[in-house]
């Protein structure tokens, strides 16, 4: 498990940009993280001030960041930057209230490139699935 203290030690992302909570599980290749949507969310106020929707491209980022947090085993800041997303499908909006839970998976590391796979669930129902792809640069 990780709080989000010892989050913040291993990814540079801050508020508003920060997606993820908690991480529930960690194993070698797989972690399992979340994030409480909250209607205070600022992304809310433009997308969509009378149908609030998270977009997607920052569900998305936040399989990304729990994949981070999986790669960064030494504990030492790391920023991942995007090489490639692909195959992203978005299946079921998420919306204020919902508890986003992101399961991502290392399908390949090679030196600095982490090749990933990501799905996003609220209430166990899949709600959007990509392919990620990013270079670690280290601090």
């Amino acid at each position: 498990m990780m709080n989000i203290a010892e989050i913040k030690k291993r990814i540079p992302h801050r508020y508003p940009f920060l997606l993820v909570d908690r991480v529930t599980k960690i194993g070698e290749t797989t972690l399992e993280a979340y994030k409480n949507v909250s209607v205070n969310e600022e992304f809310f106020n433009g997308h969509f001030p009378d149908f609030p929707i998270m977009p997607g491209v920052l569900i998305v980022e936040g399989m990304a960041q729990a994949l981070g947090l999986l790669v960064n085993a030494d504990d030492e800041p790391i920023t991942p930057l995007f090489a490639s997303i692909e195959s992203a499908k978005f299946k079921k909006p998420v919306v204020p209230g919902d508890r986003l839970v992101y399961e991502v998976e290392v399908i390949k590391a090679k030196r600095s490139i982490v090749k990933g796979r990501g799905v996003a669930k609220v209430d166990g129902e899949v709600v959007a699935t990509a392919d990620l792809m990013f270079a670690i640069m280290k601090k």
